[in-house]
């Protein structure tokens, strides 16, 4: 399969170079490594529960807000079409990209402070080593082996990041958050289009749902310039078009710094392989200009959209859901499904932990109901 392969750069992550699988197996004969990673993580389980979990706002609020899986297809697109201009590994980069999020607790960030919270006599709760445990070991889709046995690379993209103390147990995988080395071109270009992703469709959601205006939108050097350049373009021009052309080319700003930033880097740096990259600094990265920009628009979505009263709302009903079930878990197990009651050597925190970490929002809602409402519906 080294054919489909052959036009990539020699910094590039190559299927016939692979650090491999913990477990091995027979190579295909019609896709490369990284492909078979992508497919795999798209046939998951977890890849499919991420239609019902939630970005910003919980599932049922609106059809029309991203979930978890709007949210890594859309990643997916932006790093395919970055990696081909780089001349990266297209297929490593979607595999990445679509696998990121697995490990994401139902609703969004305020699910994970809640869980870590719960967790944090017992290890703690990273919902970046909660993605590599879901492909490691807790999908069961195979008959010889638990979990989905991703190659090295598509295993160390997902773990963007990890504590030291979760490292120093992951051997060769962990050892670059020990060492302070950088993972492949197409594991820091994931990341990056994560980040391209969340924010401007973060935007487009909070104007959709009303919690932004545009009024206080024109506060952002980086959107006023953008929608500036939309109205020049297409004069009387508003509504939602205004909107999605304004996004459209602030997603389209980033992308091409990011890939003249990284090209400039790479020249810069030269790298003859991907052990070279490993080795270097941070390749893929934004112009000066455009990474304060970006940080001035982050800043702007944490004020007036993650800290929005009704985020916070919703984000407070999350946390009672996720602590509620805990405890009462851990109070009685037996409430639990028997696949998740404690045996013998088994950490039962951990285990409660998996569950709650693999609902989709409703399921969250509906188990909550189950055990605590005392209505006819419980």
């Amino acid at each position: 399969m080294t054919d489909l392969e052959s036009h990539l750069a020699p910094y590039a992550a190559r299927s016939a170079q692979t650090l491999g699988r913990v477990h091995a197996e027979p190579a295909s004969s019609s896709r490369t490594e990284f492909q078979r990673d992508r497919d795999r993580v798209i046939h998951s389980t977890a890849f499919r529960r991420l239609e019902y979990k939630t970005q910003v706002f919980v599932n049922h609020e609106g059809d029309l807000f991203r979930t978890r899986l709007t949210h890594s297809l859309e990643v997916a697109q932006i790093a395919r079409s970055i990696a081909r201009n780089l001349r990266l590994n297209e297929d490593l980069v979607e595999a990445i990209s679509l696998a990121h999020d697995l490990g994401h607790t139902p609703f969004g960030h305020a699910g994970q402070d809640a869980l870590n919270n719960c967790m944090k006599n017992h290890g703690g709760f990273e919902h970046n080593l909660q993605s590599l445990l879901v492909v490691d070991e807790l999908e069961e889709r195979y008959g010889g082996f638990n979990g989905l046995n991703l190659t090295f690379e598509t295993r160390e993209g997902v773990l963007k990041h990890c504590s030291r103390v979760n490292a120093s147990a992951l051997g060769e995988l962990g050892r670059r958050f020990l060492e302070g080395t950088q993972p492949s071109l197409e594991a820091q270009l994931a990341n990056l289009a994560d980040e391209i992703a969340y924010n401007n469709h973060d935007i487009d959601d909070g104007l959709r749902s009303g919690l932004l205006t545009l009024e206080q939108m024109d506060e952002v050097p980086m959107w006023g310039r953008h929608r500036a350049e939309a109205m020049a373009a297409f004069p009387g021009i508003n509504g939602r078009r205004a909107i999605n052309e304004t996004v459209r080319r602030m997603i389209n700003t980033l992308i091409v710094d990011l890939i003249e930033t990284t090209s400039q880097n790479i020249a810069a740096a030269n790298p003859r392989n991907i052990e070279a990259v490993r080795a270097a600094g941070s390749l893929v990265a934004f112009s000066a200009p455009v990474r304060e920009e970006a940080a001035a628009l982050k800043r702007f979505l944490f004020r007036h959209l993650y800290r929005h009263y009704l985020v916070m709302r919703m984000s407070s009903k999350a946390q009672r859901i996720i602590t509620d079930l805990f405890d009462v878990f851990m109070a009685d197990p037996r409430l639990l499904p028997p696949q998740y009651q404690a045996g013998q050597g088994r950490d039962q925190s951990r285990l409660i932990s998996h569950y709650i970490a693999g609902m989709t929002d409703r399921y969250a809602i509906r188990e909550h109901r189950r055990i605590f409402a005392v209505d006819e519906g419980s």
